[in-house]
């Protein structure tokens, strides 16, 4: 078969564009083979391109050659047609294409270029494996899906850059070869050829050089960073990623929290979704006892606190330790479950719970007792139970004190989580999780007024829970907990989380050099080992540094969201494995030892 030349022939319409006001109309169409049907005197091919497709319809009495070249065409050929747009016929419709009203009639056909055939058609909805989908990922990204996921993150990010840009930001880039500054993750270090023996570091976000942009006097800056982090990846998260990062100077947190409303509406808004901002607010500790979680998913009712329900007398029979306390929540439209199904959920969770000290009450079982019927209503009546509604309450057994060291929050963490699984268990069952396109699918959350510090148990030190340029609450600071109650100081940090997933983290940074100071003290590091890894940072801050803070927003999260896929690698054009794999280009690869030798390194075995 010979290929032909384009020559001068020029497109003009992209596949998706045509619709019965172009009927009549001469047109240059080109793409590739979606589908072909073969009926003999009759060949249809669906031509496709990123727009959409167009069913070209290839006569051959009318055009005898164009007829010839399709019975040559097969599937993801690159093809360019010459035609006359004309209505279909009525009952020949097709109501699930955008172009369904129309065909192009062709005149001409070109044959641009053959295909071996694909290991999967882009023309399937779904392909179930997904190691063959990112081995060949350029043939992935032809699908329809695919393409209007990454439709979406254009429109997304456009949306962010001109709001940020109208609202006064400017928008800066940062430096991907740095310095080393570990904030959390494992950095990505790269090998410096020139100063053999030295790394740079590849930005795990853009911390610190925004901070120094506030510094210099820059007032708003914003950018769409791409970020690395040397982690262990899952379905929302990747070893480079993208975030929605700004800064800005004489900031009060709801300033930015207005800020960031305004840009999530227009992102949002730009997906075809009206958002009604502002959205609510709530401290760490609130989301921990009604939620369980500091990113609650608000489209799931909260916990109740039921331990004044219990009276001691109820408590010692149900055999319920007295000091703790009791926690309740519904699961909604589970619908009614038999005797044998509530047993083999209460054998499910108790298991879970393993050598916790926690149980469940068997509500269901309580109301055909008449002693402990009462006692089920007044439950049912506080969380607001249908008769639909799956009721879960969460006991700690009697004892349990002497059985494990108490955290006044783990309870409160574990009932969440509970919640959590058995809100996935029957997910099936009720429509919380739907998508129906509108505002009430998306939940927003702001979390407000962390704890500054967390305990590392294994190590016996405090390590920053946010990282250390958030600034902690002024009275924590003269109130000298600080220095000698570090679990009880609060940090000026906030997340904005969306159905339980975190979309970003940002705080009010540390302006002072005597206060920044202090915190680097008080995560362990000598004024020196400061100085060493933050010197030109401490530098800055002697210079007259504005009051500022910020925040970053995962964008990859956002379009993942908003385009209902399951996982990161949807919304990436060129993502890793879960083992941080590229198939495409089989990379990470080993390196020549001519490589090697200019960077001063030799690959040891690991033992």
């Amino acid at each position: 078969m010979t290929l032909d030349f384009l020559g001068t022939l020029q497109r003009t319409h992209m596949c998706g564009e045509l619709r019965p006001a172009e009927a009549g109309q001469t047109v240059v169409i080109m793409g590739w083979v979606n589908r072909r049907r073969d009926h003999g005197n009759l060949i249809f091919l669906d031509i496709r391109d990123r727009s959409g497709i167009t069913q070209v319809v290839l006569d051959k009495e009318l055009a005898p050659e164009a007829h010839a070249r399709a019975e040559a065409a097969r599937p993801e050929y690159v093809v360019a047609c010459t035609g006359t747009v004309r209505r279909r016929d009525p009952a020949l419709v097709n109501p699930n294409m955008a172009t369904g009203e129309i065909e192009v009639v062709a005149q001409t056909l070109l044959l641009l270029n053959d295909a071996k055939t694909p290991p999967f058609s882009p023309a399937e909805d779904a392909i179930a494996n997904e190691e063959v989908r990112l081995k060949y990922r350029y043939l992935d990204l032809r699908r329809t899906e695919m393409q209007k996921n990454f439709r979406v993150r254009h429109e997304v990010a456009r949306a962010i850059r001109n709001y940020l840009s109208d609202a006064g930001f400017l928008e800066i880039e940062t430096p991907f070869m740095t310095r080393s500054t570990p904030e959390g993750a494992r950095d990505y270090l790269v090998p410096s050829r020139v100063h053999q023996g030295e790394f740079y570091a590849l930005p795990q976000s853009p911390q610190i050089f925004k901070q120094i942009l506030m510094v210099s006097g820059f007032d708003k800056y914003f950018q769409i960073a791409r970020c690395f982090r040397d982690e262990d990846l899952r379905a929302d998260r990747q070893p480079e990623f993208t975030q929605i990062d700004l800064e800005m100077t004489f900031p009060q947190q709801e300033i930015i929290f207005k800020t960031v409303e305004g840009f999530l509406t227009a992102a949002f808004k730009a997906a075809g979704v009206d958002l009604l901002p502002p959205f609510p607010i709530m401290s760490y500790d609130d989301a921990i006892r009604r939620y369980g979680i500091d990113k609650p998913d608000m489209r799931l009712p909260a916990m109740v606190e039921l331990t004044d329900t219990l009276t001691p007398e109820l408590r010692v029979t149900l055999k319920i330790e007295p000091e703790l306390p009791v926690l309740g929540f519904i699961i909604p439209s589970v619908g009614e479950l038999s005797g044998s199904q509530r047993k083999a959920l209460l054998s499910e969770v108790r298991a879970s719970f393993g050598e916790s000290g926690l149980d469940l009450l068997d509500v269901a079982r309580l109301k055909t007792n008449e002693t402990f019927a009462p006692l089920a209503a007044s439950i049912e009546s506080q969380l607001g139970a249908g008769p639909d509604d799956l009721v879960t309450v969460v006991t700690p057994k009697l004892g349990t004190p002497a059985m494990w060291n108490y955290d006044p929050q783990w309870i409160y963490k574990r009932a969440g989580q509970l919640r959590l699984d058995l809100a996935k268990k029957y997910a099936d069952k009720h429509k919380l999780f739907e998508q129906t396109g509108t505002a009430a699918d998306y939940k927003f959350l702001w979390v407000t007024d962390f704890p500054m510090y967390e305990w590392d148990e294994e190590a016996k030190v405090w390590n920053a829970a946010h990282h250390p340029f958030t600034s902690p609450h002024e009275d924590d600071i003269t109130s000298g907990r600080l220095v000698n109650d570090k679990g009880a100081v609060r940090a000026l940090a906030y997340d904005i989380v969306l159905n339980g997933t975190e979309l970003g983290s940002g705080s009010i940074r540390i302006h002072r050099k005597d206060v920044q100071a202090e915190i680097f003290r008080s995560l362990g590091m000598t004024d020196e080992e400061a100085h060493e890894r933050f010197g030109f940072f401490l530098d800055a801050l002697e210079y007259g540094t504005p009051p500022h803070g910020g925040i970053a927003l995962g964008l990859d999260r956002i379009v993942m969201i908003l385009a209902g896929a399951s996982s990161l690698r949807e919304v990436i054009a060129f993502p890793k494995t879960a083992k941080a794999i590229d198939l495409m280009v089989d990379a990470p690869t080993p390196v020549s030892d001519i490589q090697l030798r200019d960077l001063s390194l030799r690959v040891i075995a690991r033992t």
